[in-house]
């Protein structure tokens, strides 16, 4: 299925779902069912090989972060009724850098492209459409 087809999908089922009460369940299921279909069609595709790789750049970004500076933590200290003092909950403070340090070993893996426009889309579309006219 393409992606129209699955729209065209999911707008029948709607309609249906609507018009028979009856069969709601069976409608909503395969109308859950499609539009999860939809949003797996275009999610772009990635190999093993590529999930292995990104999967090695957030462990090396992870690994290569000092965990062990206190600086990057934020403590706050409880008393129990006996003067005990606890730590009752430690923030990381500097988690945008560890953000940024997995995001740039993620970016190395690729190359970057400019996203296409509406008309290129359209003009893809239209393109399409012809060869498959003249099939």
């Amino acid at each position: 299925m393409n992606e129209m087809d699955l729209k065209t999908k999911i707008e029948g089922l709607e309609k249906a779902i609507k018009e028979h009460q009856d069969f709601t369940n069976t409608y909503q299921s395969q109308l859950k069912s499609t539009q999860q279909e939809l949003v797996d069609y275009n999610k772009p595709e990635i190999t093993p090989m590529m999930m292995d790789d990104i999967h090695d750049a957030v462990e090396k970004a992870v690994e290569g972060f000092d965990f062990t500076n206190t600086d990057n933590y934020e403590f706050e200290y409880g008393m129990e009724y006996d003067g005990k003092v606890y730590c009752e909950s430690v923030d990381l403070q500097c988690a945008y850098e560890l953000t940024e340090q997995i995001i740039n070993n993620i970016y190395k893996l690729f190359k970057e492209v400019d996203c296409p426009t509406d008309e290129e889309n359209a003009r893809d579309d239209k393109e399409a459409e012809e060869l498959a006219d003249n099939s």
